[in-house]
């Protein structure tokens, strides 16, 4: 039988560490033992048999190996590997805080990142689908719905930002009708408002929201419960949620992704990214560009699609 080594030694005792004092499943031993297994094996084949002698760029090496499958072995995903890397540095910590070693080549190296998600838009037609679904039916609900739903796609505000809406916010009487949004740390921005949420919000502001407010006590929000309360977001997605089922759509829509086709519609239509990003609300430009990925994707396949030399 081969000897261990002196790593394999310190796994063992750090393994049996997590099961018994940390009492973490089966489970997720195993998956722990399976990566620092990995990782054992990576520092065998560099000549380290001892935790002592392993550098800051040896983990680091390490952690390309995961991506590249230089080691040999598969290379994994962002988030696999980031969960390897997350297990290499508990074991270090643990050899450090247990007196084996002197130091903890790990503290400095942070797991990949995960690439960033592109934001899924919904196709316009789609969208319309969906605002005429939110208007099925008779009374003040359906005219509050679709007005909500309006001005969720119309202005690209966050779902808290539109129930958080007061009637004095809405501007629908001069040159160009706008409304007030509070983003994050209340930051104002003043978004304006195209005709079809105009004229959804007059409809449910005449017809609407004066029944809703007859049960309440005189709230300012723009968007009432059958209660005459302001509208919760909770209310909010499951009105979305309701009229997605009615429209017939089969993808995942939230609040969120009518904020992302509001942008994106807006940058494949040929608005300038600077000015997307003040009626988002966002901070940095930066934010905002990941927008610019999924009208350049679009631009691609259309190409790929139309032009006569575009393929072999």
């Amino acid at each position: 039988m081969t000897s261990r080594t002196a790593a394999e030694r310190a796994l063992g005792e750090y393994l049996a560490h997590l099961a018994i004092e940390r009492g973490v499943s089966e489970h997720t031993l195993a998956a722990y033992r399976r990566d620092l297994d990995r990782y054992c094996a990576f520092l065998a084949g560099l000549g380290l048999t001892e935790l002592e002698r392993v550098a800051e760029a040896d983990v680091l090496a390490y952690v390309e190996a995961l991506r590249s499958g230089s080691d040999g072995r598969s290379p994994l995903a962002a988030s696999s590997a980031a969960r390897a890397v997350t297990a290499v540095r508990g074991w270090h910590r643990f050899a450090l805080e247990e007196g084996t070693t002197t130091a903890d080549p790990s503290a400095a190296v942070r797991p990949p990142a995960s690439a960033k998600r592109l934001p899924k838009a919904v196709a316009v037609e789609r969208v319309e689908a969906l605002l005429e679904a939110a208007s099925l039916g008779d009374g003040p609900v359906p005219l509050r719905d679709r007005a909500l739903l309006e001005v969720l796609y119309g202005t690209g505000a966050r779902i808290s930002e539109a129930v958080g809406l007061a009637v004095d916010d809405l501007d629908l009487d001069g040159d160009v009708a706008a409304v007030r949004l509070f983003g994050k740390g209340r930051k104002e921005r003043v978004v304006p408002v195209g005709r079809y949420a105009v004229e959804a919000l007059e409809a449910y502001l005449v017809r609407g929201r004066p029944e809703l407010a007859r049960a309440g006590r005189g709230s300012p929000a723009v968007f009432l419960n059958t209660r005459g309360n302001p509208l919760s977001r909770q209310s909010a997605w499951a009105v979305l949620q309701a009229a997605a089922g009615r429209a017939g759509l089969s993808e995942h829509i939230s609040p969120h992704t009518l904020r992302h086709s509001f942008a994106t519609h807006l940058l494949a239509g040929g608005a300038d990214v600077r000015v997307v990003q003040e009626l988002l609300g966002h901070a940095s430009v930066t934010t905002t560009q990941i927008y610019t990925q999924v009208t350049v994707q679009t631009m691609r396949e259309v190409y790929a699609a139309a032009h006569p030399r575009a393929r072999a």
